[in-house]
């Protein structure tokens, strides 16, 4: 994507002129989502933030459950505000992980910044409260890189693919709904046979758990270069399959986990195993949504919290947290953060018209902006008017 550049650069400023943003007022408050403990930046990064001439304001208790105290952020040079309310009105930019639920959505204003993680498409209640709220949002989850890739959602989808296989097996169990079946088997008993959908980094990373105890694997993908990629990767410890409905009706059947992990970026997620598939499953089988928040892909699919994980269609366990990485706040943390600080510190500096200018790979993350859905595949899945960040930056 080809942008305008907004504003002049630095190198051409007469001597004395400031062109760049030198100081921002940035917002860290305390995640809300049920059992929801990470946070949008660990002591470290706001004391790189400080050192580059930032304010930062901490929601009191916001990294409490990763283990960092109000005093750990005051020591990097935050200011600890009491309450979301404080936070929310004193901040240029707002730096989350979670989508803002709807009462944080009623707190964000015009001409200020929310850089978090959204999943409109499954969300038109959130959409709708963001384009009223005419706040400028990016989404960690459609940033892109030079060669694709989705730099910002790798962190999340790496411990959500590995934690699908830990909540799998622990659903398997036979207090827990499940089959009764261990995973890896023992000698003489077979072990477990896991079906992956989609080959992408949540579900590699699934495979790599699941294979890691002794499951038997299979991958579906509609990418053969990926397949053969997998292969390589799995040196015929998996089974790689061509995704089509036939494969999916005759591998679902004797699966006694599936991991859902399809990722469309920015749309919501297809649909690929059925209501008759999950009948046409073994009792007691377990299902794993990872996509669920892209509205998921199982149709018998819907959004459950870590306080209540699970549920039953047609004798199958089906575990669908919205926010699984969640599970392990400390690692999530701090492995969301090493990705996302160079984009805040880009953020911060330049402010966001000439930071999205400078990358178009930032500014592929814009889905809101002034009152208007400016992700295509969003505003295509909600039916609103699409405004392309090219106009966006053109119209600044």
């Amino acid at each position: 994507m080809s942008l305008p550049k907004c504003g002049n650069k630095l190198e051409n400023s007469p001597a004395g002129a400031i062109n760049e943003r030198t100081s921002m007022k940035i917002g860290v408050p305390k995640e809300i989502k049920t059992l929801e403990f990470r946070v949008g930046m660990t002591p470290s990064g706001v004391r790189e933030l400080v050192d580059d001439g930032h304010e930062l304001f901490v929601e009191s208790n916001a990294g409490e459950g990763i283990g960092m105290s109000n005093a750990d952020y005051v020591a990097a040079g935050a200011k600890v505000l009491d309450k979301a309310e404080d936070v929310f009105k004193t901040a240029d930019m707002i730096v989350k992980v979670k989508e803002p639920q709807l009462n944080e959505c009623a707190m964000l204003r015009e001409g200020q910044v929310l850089f978090t993680y959204l999943h409109l498409a499954a969300d038109p209640a959130q959409t709708e409260a963001l384009v009223k709220s005419g706040t400028t949002a990016i989404a960690y989850e459609t940033v892109t890189a030079k060669d694709g890739s989705l730099p910002l959602l790798t962190p999340m989808s790496e411990v959500a693919g590995r934690l699908s296989i830990q909540a799998g097996a622990f659903a398997l169990q036979k207090a827990n709904g499940g089959r009764g079946i261990l995973l890896g088997g023992v000698p003489g008993v077979r072990p477990a046979k896991v079906l992956v959908v989609g080959g992408g980094v949540a579900g590699a990373n699934a495979a790599d758990m699941a294979v890691g105890l002794g499951a038997s694997v299979t991958i579906l993908d509609r990418s053969l270069p990926r397949l053969r990629q997998l292969d390589n990767i799995f040196g015929g410890r998996v089974r790689t399959v061509y995704s089509t409905k036939d494969i999916i009706d005759e591998l679902s059947a004797e699966s006694d986990l599936i991991i859902g992990a399809v990722l469309v970026a920015g749309a919501a997620a297809p649909k690929l195993v059925t209501a008759q598939n999950v009948k046409d499953m073994n009792a007691g089988a377990v299902m794993v949504d990872i996509s669920i928040d892209q509205g998921g892909c199982f149709e018998t699919s819907r959004p459950t919290t870590h306080a209540d994980p699970t549920y039953v269609v047609d004798d199958v366990v089906h575990y669908c947290v919205t926010n699984m990485p969640g599970a392990v706040p400390r690692t999530s943390t701090f492995a969301l953060t090493n990705a996302t600080l160079p984009f805040v510190k880009s953020l911060a500096k330049l402010g966001w018209k000439e930071a999205l200018s400078r990358d178009p790979h930032l500014a592929n993350g814009l889905n809101v902006h002034a009152g208007h859905v400016n992700h295509e595949a969003v505003a295509r899945d909600l039916g609103y008017e699409y405004r392309s960040a090219v106009e966006v930056l053109q119209a600044a």
